[in-house]
C-alpha cells in the first residue's frame, strides 16, 4: 500500500500549483495590458469566500512564520473584520472592508495568499463538476481595458480547480467524515485559528 503524503509535502505541492496559477494569470494580464500598479480599485477590499482546508492550513503556515507582534496585529484586524462584516451582512449589505493582511496597499503575507487572491482580475472561466461552464469578466479595471476589443483572452481555471480539489482530498484523508464544508473569508480563517477536525 502506497505511503500517504505528508502534510508538509501537500503544502509544497500547493505552493507549486499556486506558482503555475500565477504564471497563467501573468500571461493573460500581459496580453490585456493589465497591471495592478496605480489601480484605484483595490481587490483587497473584495468579499471573497474560500472553500478548502488545505488553503486554510497554508495561510496559517504563513501566519505562524510571522514575528509575534505582526501575527497579533493580523489576528486582531481579522477579528475586527469579522465583526464589521457580520454587521453589514445582517443589514444585507456586501462588506467592502480592507483585508487584515494589507498594509499600505500591500499584502504582508504575499507568498501565502490564497487562490482567489492570485487569480482574481483577468477574464476567466471554469467547468464545474456537473459540467456547467461559468464565465467571469474580470475586475473593473480589466473590463475597462477590453470593453472595445473584438477578442479577449480568457484564463481557464478548470484544471487548477481540479488539481486543488485533488490536494484537498489528500489533505482530508485522515479527517473524520463527513468534514464540514469550508465557506469562510480569509479574516474568518485567521480569527478561527488553524483548521482542525
Amino acid at each position: 500500500m502506497p505511503e500517504k503524503p505528508s502534510k508538509r509535502f501537500l503544502l509544497a505541492q500547493l505552493s507549486i500549483l499556486y506558482g503555475e496559477m500565477e504564471e497563467a494569470y501573468d500571461r493573460i494580464a500581459a496580453q490585456l495590458g493589465l497591471s495592478c500598479e496605480g489601480c484605484t480599485h483595490n481587490c483587497c477590499t473584495s468579499y471573497f469566500l474560500h472553500h478548502t482546508y488545505i488553503e486554510w492550513a497554508y495561510l496559517w503556515d504563513g501566519i505562524e512564520a510571522c514575528e509575534e507582534d505582526e501575527r497579533k496585529r493580523f489576528l486582531q484586524r481579522a477579528r475586527t473584520y469579522v465583526r464589521r462584516a457580520g454587521t453589514l451582512l445582517a443589514k444585507e449589505m456586501r462588506p467592502d472592508i480592507m483585508c487584515p493582511l494589507n498594509e499600505e496597499g500591500l499584502c504582508r503575507l504575499y507568498n501565502h495568499r490564497l487562490m482567489i487572491c492570485r487569480m482574481h482580475g483577468v477574464p476567466n472561466t471554469f467547468v464545474r463538476p456537473d459540467g456547467k461552464r461559468l464565465r467571469f469578466p474580470g475586475c473593473r479595471a480589466c473590463q475597462e481595458l477590453y470593453e472595445s476589443a473584438s477578442t479577449v483572452p480568457v484564463l481557464d481555471r478548470t484544471n487548477f480547480y481540479r488539481r486543488l480539489a485533488t490536494l484537498e482530498k489528500e489533505w482530508l484523508q485522515e479527517a473524520p467524515q463527513p468534514v464540514p464544508r469550508v465557506k469562510l473569508t480569509l479574516a474568518e480563517m485567521l480569527a478561527n485559528g488553524p483548521p482542525n477536525f
